[in-house]
């Protein structure tokens, strides 16, 4: 059941307000496991294409065709890397892949607990 705008305004309210009270505290409650994630394969993509266009324009100053090829390789694989890291990106909640599962109960942000908390009192009142 999707809720109203005056309970979603009231959830945005809430949020706000946890976020100034202590941006720190609901940072760290949202999660940033999918960013970092992605994040980092992002960054390791772009330092391998970077280090294939060296390659490749080392190749070319020496006029070795074999390091041109091998840097052109590199930076194919790279960009592949990249595109294949975003699409298999664990979606929120899941644990990116090779992670060790060592949580039982998957991770809620800060709205989800909000929402149910709200949905358990309209239950509990009856409406």
């Amino acid at each position: 059941m999707p809720l109203s705008e005056h309970e979603q305004r009231m959830l945005e309210q809430m949020e706000r307000a946890l976020y100034a009270e202590d941006p720190k505290f609901a940072s760290a409650l949202e999660g940033n496991g999918l960013r970092t994630y992605t994040r980092r394969r992002v960054y390791q993509a772009v330092a391998g294409f970077l280090a294939g266009i060296a390659l490749l324009m080392a190749g070319m100053v020496a006029q070795l065709i074999w390091v041109s090829v091998v840097g052109f390789l590199v930076m194919l694989g790279c960009a592949v890397l990249a595109v294949t890291g975003w699409r298999k990106a664990p979606k929120p909640g899941e644990q990116p892949p090779g992670t060790p599962r060592r949580q039982v109960r998957p991770k809620r942000s800060v709205m989800d607990r909000i929402e149910q908390r709200w949905q358990r009192r309209r239950d509990e009142q009856g409406h």
